[in-house]
């Protein structure tokens, strides 16, 4: 007995085969989806594509259709002339395009800085007990109805901003030629800039939001590298977490600057809702193409009233598209740009 033990040893660490395969069992097989499967998803996903795309061809065609009397009359003329009269159903939209691009670029200047700051805070700069809190804060203002936004403008920014920015800045620019054009007007708070900086408050924590997630995905061995080479905060954010997450950021600005576009309730309250450009001051009550739907649609008699504010929202519906597009072009062009840096 001792000889086969002998002839046959086994090291302490080694169990017997029997053992080793009930330790380690195999994998359990899963069943495997057949080929009918994979085409039914294929044909679901498909369809779902096609269906979004039939949805944007059917609105450009329904606007298209219903704006057909403005644009056989006024043609590209309507997209430069200032006259808005019903009576006499006289209508042009350059005061409503000239204040949705003025309010939705005053918005952009101050959302995309601000919404900056507090995406680097949150990601490089906060200790770890305000993280959560902050966000949650910033988060929870998405969630605010943009009537609550237009009702706070009206009755409780409008007054802030005409005694302590409007009327100081005309106190001191009156007289000047041109910053004294800027900040003219009757200083009752509405108008432009205060449409624009409530625009604002709205979409920072879309924006915000976008840019924190996307700056959380930049992987920690990139930053923690430039941290040991003696990169400050400011140069490993702009060498290493903008060049990283550029198309994320460029994305989450086309996002706020789509829902500053589109947005109807919060300007309608403040923009002053002035059909007619009298100067290109900051303060001057205006108009946006979609504070004139909301304002004129359900009363519009069927004709050219209604066809004029169909072809207003044709014209919205060219500005998201032109402002998608050029985002696209950007980053194409960042793309091609980034193996001629060194």
């Amino acid at each position: 007995m001792s000889t086969t033990l002998m002839a046959n040893p086994l090291p302490l660490n080694q169990a017997p085969s029997s053992q080793r395969v009930m330790s380690n069992p195999p994998p359990l097989k899963t069943a495997r989806s057949g080929p009918m499967a994979d085409r039914i998803f294929g044909w679901l996903a498909k369809a779902a594509a096609l269906f979004t795309l039939g949805m944007l061809i059917a609105i450009l065609v329904s606007l298209t259709l219903g704006a057909w009397p403005a644009i056989s009359k006024y043609g590209l003329g309507f997209l430069a002339s200032t006259t808005w009269d019903p009576v006499k159903e006289e209508f042009g939209g350059l005061v409503m395009i000239y204040g949705t691009l003025m309010t939705s670029v005053i918005a952009l200047l101050i959302a995309v800085p601000v919404s900056f700051g507090i995406a680097v805070f949150l990601t490089e700069l906060s200790p770890a007990w305000l993280k959560r809190p902050l966000g949650t804060a910033i988060e929870l203002l998405a969630a605010i109805p943009s009537i609550v936004y237009g009702m706070w403008g009206l009755l409780v920014f409008g007054p802030i901003l005409s005694t302590y920015v409007q009327q100081p800045l005309q106190a001191v620019f009156s007289g000047v030629p041109i910053l004294g054009a800027f900040v003219s007007g009757p200083p009752v708070g509405i108008g432009i800039l205060s449409a624009g900086i409530i625009l604002a408050i709205m979409i920072i924590p879309f924006i915000a939001a976008v840019m924190r997630d996307v700056f959380e995905v930049t992987p920690t061995l990139l930053k923690e590298s430039a941290y040991g080479l003696g990169a400050t905060t400011w140069e490993v954010v702009s060498t290493v977490v903008l060049p990283y997450t550029k198309a994320g950021v460029v994305g989450g600005i086309m996002l706020g600057l789509g829902r500053a576009i589109g947005e109807t309730m919060a300007v309608t309250f403040v923009i002053g809702n002035f059909n007619q450009l009298d100067s290109l001051s900051l303060f001057q009550a205006a108009n946006s193409i979609t504070s004139a739907l909301a304002n004129e649609f359900a009363e519009a008699a069927e004709g050219l009233h209604q066809a004029a504010l169909m072809y207003l929202g044709l014209v919205l519906f060219f500005i998201t598209f032109v402002v998608l597009s050029l985002s696209k072009i950007l980053l194409s062009q960042l793309k091609k740009s980034e193996g001629t840096k060194t």
